[in-house]
């Protein structure tokens, strides 16, 4: 894996990773941030959070090297993060100022063009599996984006399992069928300490590129902690934080939701790999573009080359790749 560092001034840098990863193969984030929990939980936080990755690219490839789609492998990989309770998405998520919590999510299928989001949900342990619910309706119009009650209602018909959280959003439970936990806790990505739990902004995604070189994304949210109820980040919206195009790449971003959108991140990686652009200068160029709407974060991005490019202008980002026998996760 190739690393370049690009001076932002006021002692800020993006971190840009690229390489070449024999397909099957799959990628996963935890969040752009700060990660204040690796400062005040020393090396076990540290081990805490690289195993949570490693559960979710061993996830992401159980479905792979048996010849599943991208699809699932890249959801099998965010639910694995969201059942950890270690990241800010299913299990981990932040509470709003009225004290619940509201998840975001969003797949979309490189091979068909087909996507499914869901925004400020309640009930479910995984809203990345609602939100694949949501891509697998049929009718006329087909539905992109479910929101509040109607996700909700959708994911209790799929009988997926509903996530129970307090009003100070200090514990997370996952009840019904369906449902794994792989640990306590909460969010990470801007990372601190807090009642115990990990807590703070990131988001979680995953991209995968299947045996038949179909593309896939994924990602998951517990939006901000203490936002106003009702916010939606980028999260489920394609083109800005979820994005799959086999003849482009799929995208998975994390970070200032708000910049993420108005620069529409995805869409910008699409766009300037059709213009000609490298993979690793598109998400480069497309974290430029929210830095010029007041924003930071990261993304993760695979080509149907089976490229792979990470970067991120925040501190740190948690990440990882699985490709046969050969796995790696940073923080």
């Amino acid at each position: 894996m190739n690393e370049a560092t690009k001076d932002l001034g006021g002692g800020q840098r993006m971190v840009i990773e690229s390489g070449v990863l024999p397909w099957p193969a799959v990628a996963v984030h935890g969040g752009a941030g700060t990660f204040k929990v690796l400062r005040e939980g020393g090396a076990q936080a540290r081990a805490a959070l690289e195993a949570a990755l490693e559960v979710a690219l061993r996830s992401g490839w159980a479905v792979l090297s048996a010849g599943g789609a991208a699809l699932e492998a890249a959801v099998e990989a965010v639910a694995a993060m969201e059942d950890s309770g270690l990241f800010n998405a299913g299990r981990g998520s932040v509470p709003t100022t009225a004290g619940a919590v509201e998840t975001d999510a969003g797949v979309m299928d490189g091979a068909t063009g087909r996507a499914g989001g869901v925004c400020a949900l309640t009930w479910p342990a995984n809203p990345v599996r609602a939100a694949l619910a949501v891509a697998r309706l049929t009718g006329d119009p087909v539905p992109i984006l479910l929101a509040g009650a109607g996700g909700d209602e959708l994911a209790k018909a799929e009988g997926l399992a509903g996530m129970l959280v307090d009003a100070r959003g200090a514990e997370a439970s996952a009840a019904g069928t369906g449902a794994s936990a792989a640990g306590t806790g909460g969010g990470t990505g801007g990372g601190e300490v807090a009642g115990g739990r990990i807590s703070g902004s990131g988001t979680v995604g995953a991209v995968a590129i299947d045996a038949a070189g179909h593309l896939a994304a994924a990602t998951s949210t517990g939006g901000l902690a203490g936002q106003r109820p009702g916010r939606v980040g980028d999260s489920a919206i394609p083109g800005a934080g979820t994005w799959a195009d086999d003849t482009t790449a799929a995208v998975s971003a994390t970070g200032t939701g708000e910049a993420i959108l108005l620069a529409g991140l995805a869409h910008l990686v699409d766009r300037s790999l059709r213009e000609g652009a490298g993979l690793d200068a598109a998400v480069e160029a497309a974290l430029d573009a929210v830095l010029q709407r007041g924003g930071t974060g990261g993304a993760i991005a695979l080509s149907p080359r089976s490229e792979v490019a990470f970067a991120f202008s925040t501190p740190a980002m948690a990440r990882g790749w699985r490709s046969g026998d050969r796995l790696s996760v940073k923080i």
